[in-house]
């Protein structure tokens, strides 16, 4: 009698020594240095952007966060937390552009917020952000493309205000000054991570 197929393996193995379950991930499998050591791995634009190193997720997710609190100078450590977690699963997944995963559908959609959801859970946030915050989340994440696009993408600002809206509250030079960004070495952008999720964390 021929042997049963075993299962496809569903896992992966961190360097922290958890094991990952892809299709139902747990939150005690999850921990912060993983993440940020996915993540500054991690390339923003498939990593066509200038400089001698990659922009990475990492330093995209410490921007969304520095967008929001410059925005909202009130938001909690819990939001602002949230606004740097907001990109997390593709600590696992990778950083693909925005039209691959439409083409790809809702199942893409649905194992990310499922990761998503664990990763919360793990860090003391709501397995689900309310709805306004998710708003405002989105809306920093797309400021935070809006720059990276023209400082590091090689886009023309009017390109870029049509794919991802003018830039409304970061006019002036204080704020255009204050982000300007500069990619980091991946283990410069995994640090610069930690150091921020250290302040926000309960």
């Amino acid at each position: 009698m021929p042997r049963k197929a075993e299962p496809p393996r569903a896992w992966q193995r961190m360097l922290s020594g958890r094991r990952l379950d892809l299709l139902n991930p747990s939150p005690l499998d999850i921990e912060i240095e993983d993440i940020a050591h996915g993540l500054a791995r991690v390339a923003r634009w498939n990593g066509q952007t200038k400089g001698d190193h990659a922009f990475s997720v990492a330093q995209h997710c410490v921007l969304v966060t520095e967008i929001a609190t410059h925005l909202a100078p009130d938001l909690s450590k819990g939001e602002r937390l949230a606004a740097l977690l907001h990109d997390a699963p593709e600590y696992v997944v990778g950083d693909m552009i925005s039209p691959f995963k439409a083409a790809l559908g809702l199942d893409y959609k649905a194992f990310e917020n499922r990761l998503l959801a664990a990763i919360h859970i793990r860090f003391g946030l709501p397995p689900q952000g309310a709805l306004k915050l998710e708003v405002f989340i989105k809306t920093c994440d797309r400021l935070a493309a809006y720059l990276e696009a023209t400082q590091l993408a090689g886009f023309a600002v009017g390109e870029a205000e049509k794919l991802f809206g003018k830039p409304k509250g970061l006019a002036g030079e204080t704020a255009q000054h204050f982000f300007r960004l500069k990619p980091l070495a991946t283990n410069d952008a995994a640090a610069l991570y930690l150091k921020t999720f250290r302040k926000l964390a309960p």
